[in-house]
């Protein structure tokens, strides 16, 4: 068995790892589409409430260190999801909004040095520093400012989804599609209730969306959220995590891609500097953590 994890990907393996990257940087631009129509937290509630009706079978007892499940619950269901949500509404470009939610993975090793005096070896530290550097400097364009709260909410939401990703290192391992339905079962009425709470319009927006708005949450609660994570699930059972991660990385290129192509995004060369130096440090830090492979598969 090690000598197959560490043999050359198959063509079946290649294949996944393009179909989730290509799955996750689709799922980025759909968000987008979303909310320009429907208001942010609407959206998550729609994306959760299809997620929850395809993974309710998969919860079911035991559910070992309940106490750290429902906060990862919590925090990686309705908090994380509502920010990224809430961020794309603010943008005005994908691009941006999508590097700063990357930015996950060097927040994961910080919290794990902060909380859990985890050591953050050179080749992290090296990449946080660089992660972070990228997305100031992509931030500090004069086009790029326009969307500074976007990015300040996309980088909450990563904070979010590294504070998850930490508690998750002390938790009993569960099966991704039992954790991915907990998070839907907890992100969608509470979704609901916080768009019912603080948004208007719901029905309206509802009535006026066109196809490509349902399908687009379609595409997150069904394709995303279940069968991507499924594919990742089957990649790391016959590989390392941290051999899968760093291709799974190249999701925010086909955002930026999508974004620039077809939805008007404008990248100036700051941008793209900026853009290119986050994703340099993001991936040094994947390369660096080994710690990361217990949180890396469940992003969506």
């Amino acid at each position: 068995m090690s000598s197959h994890r560490h043999s050359p990907l198959s063509l079946l393996e290649i294949a996944a790892i393009v179909a989730v990257m290509l799955i996750w940087g689709v799922n980025n631009a759909a968000a987008k589409v979303a909310t320009e129509v429907m208001p942010p937290l609407m959206v998550g509630a729609l994306r959760f409430a299809v997620a929850a009706a395809c993974l309710v079978w998969f919860v079911r007892p035991p559910f070992p260190n309940w106490k750290s499940l429902l906060i990862i619950a919590v925090v990686g269901g309705p908090i994380h999801y509502g920010l990224i949500y809430l961020a794309f509404w603010l943008a005005h470009d994908v691009s941006p909004v999508t590097v700063a939610t990357q930015l996950w993975i060097p927040l994961t090793s910080l919290f794990a040095f902060l909380m859990l005096g985890e050591r953050i070896g050179r080749m992290a530290a090296i990449g946080l520093v660089i992660a972070f550097v990228g997305v100031a400097w992509m931030t500090l364009d004069p086009h790029a400012l326009q969307d500074w709260k976007a990015i300040a909410v996309g980088a909450l939401g990563a904070s979010a989804w590294a504070l998850t990703t930490v508690i998750a290192r002390r938790t009993t391992s569960i099966p991704p599609l039992k954790m991915q339905g907990l998070l839907a079962l907890m992100a969608f009425p509470a979704l609901t209730l916080g768009s019912l709470a603080s948004e208007t319009g719901q029905w309206e927006a509802a009535q006026i969306a066109p196809p490509i708005v349902w399908g687009t949450v379609v595409w997150a609660g069904v394709i995303s959220s279940v069968f991507a994570t499924s594919l990742v699930f089957w990649l790391v059972q016959r590989r390392e995590a941290g051999r899968v991660t760093p291709y799974l990385l190249g999701s925010p290129l086909v955002s930026i891609l999508i974004g620039w192509l077809w939805m008007g995004d404008v990248l100036t060369p700051q941008i793209l500097t900026g853009v290119a130096i986050a994703l340099i440090g993001v991936v040094t830090v994947a390369l660096g953590e080994r710690g990361l492979r217990a949180g890396a598969p469940a992003k969506v």
